[in-house]
């Protein structure tokens, strides 16, 4: 998405960026990686703020982006809707106007990808997504980053996705068309990711009904949770419906010798994946973990001016 003469450039998914800028950031979240585990010091960010907005909770996006500014030089500010007047009905929009003047980004993990949206068309800093019921770009950032770093480029390749046509599934999507990559989605009936999203994917993406058809050949086998925050009255229906779609060591047989497993965590083991599976030693789950703060430091650098 490109900006507007003097607006700021906003990352809400991750066909916000183009090919080359998103090999961009990849290269340079690796390059961030090297410089902190050799303790190099890097401030770019001095003096700048990050105001981060939580409307779900969350372990891996408030960590990686508060300890990702502060390695910058910077610092970050952590808001609820307990503790702010988002929460006591204060329109969006005013909040943007001016949450905006006093800090250099906002990042906003929430429900709706309209609050995100809305509160971008009214910011004068950059605003990130830091998870919508219908994307999740930063994690993606850090699942390309680690399939890069243990199995180069993953253009031309095959992936997986077993299991609900979530967030996650949605951002996979997106990745598939930027990255040029066959994602193949093995759901069940009902729990299609969004037919626009499907459709506007073409053929790079295909639903199955076989966990086994779909890690067939794969490079990349993943998954998520079967219940995501805010369905938790559906979870025995979403159990028994997606009781064949766990990922199984039978279905990490069928995918190519060289595949590796991901998840964006937390993980149910005996759910969506075995425990042999996700604690195997074809799972880099906790390298992609990690990731998600080399990526999202690439990422500020890349948005707030310095």
């Amino acid at each position: 998405m490109a900006p507007q003469p003097n607006q700021p450039r906003h990352f809400l998914s991750l066909l916000d960026l183009g090919l080359e800028e998103a090999q961009g950031l990849i290269a340079r979240a690796s390059e961030l990686k090297r410089m902190r585990q050799n303790r190099q010091e890097f401030r770019p960010l001095a003096d700048r703020t990050l105001a981060m907005i939580f409307e779900k909770s969350s372990t891996r996006t408030r960590v990686s982006f508060e300890a990702g500014m502060v390695q910058l030089g910077g610092h970050a500010l952590f808001l609820s809707p307990r503790d702010t007047q988002l929460g006591r009905g204060e329109p969006i929009e005013d909040s943007a106007r001016v949450i905006s003047r006093m800090v250099d980004a906002v990042m906003i993990r929430t429900f709706e990808q309209n609050t995100v949206e809305r509160f971008a068309a009214h910011s004068r800093v950059p605003v990130i997504n830091g998870l919508t019921d219908r994307v999740h770009p930063c994690q993606l950032l850090a699942d390309l980053q680690t399939f890069h770093e243990h199995r180069g480029d993953i253009r031309g390749k095959r992936v997986a996705w077993v299991g609900d046509g979530n967030n996650m599934c949605h951002s996979f999507m997106e990745a598939a068309q930027l990255f040029e990559f066959e994602l193949r989605i093995a759901c069940p009936e009902g729990f299609e990711p969004d037919p626009d999203l499907l459709a506007a994917a073409g053929d790079r993406c295909a639903i199955l009904r076989d966990p086994m058809e779909a890690a067939d050949g794969a490079h990349l086998v993943t998954t998520d949770v079967w219940a995501s925050m805010g369905q938790e009255d559906e979870q025995e229906r979403r159990r028994i419906a997606f009781a064949p779609f766990q990922v199984t060591d039978a279905v990490m047989a069928r995918a190519s010798q060289e595949a590796i497993f991901m998840h964006c965590l937390p993980a149910h083991r005996g759910e969506e994946v075995s425990a042999s599976v996700i604690d195997g030693p074809r799972s880099v789950v906790w390298d992609e973990a990690e990731n998600r703060l080399h990526a999202q430091k690439a990422l500020l650098e890349f948005l707030i001016p310095h």
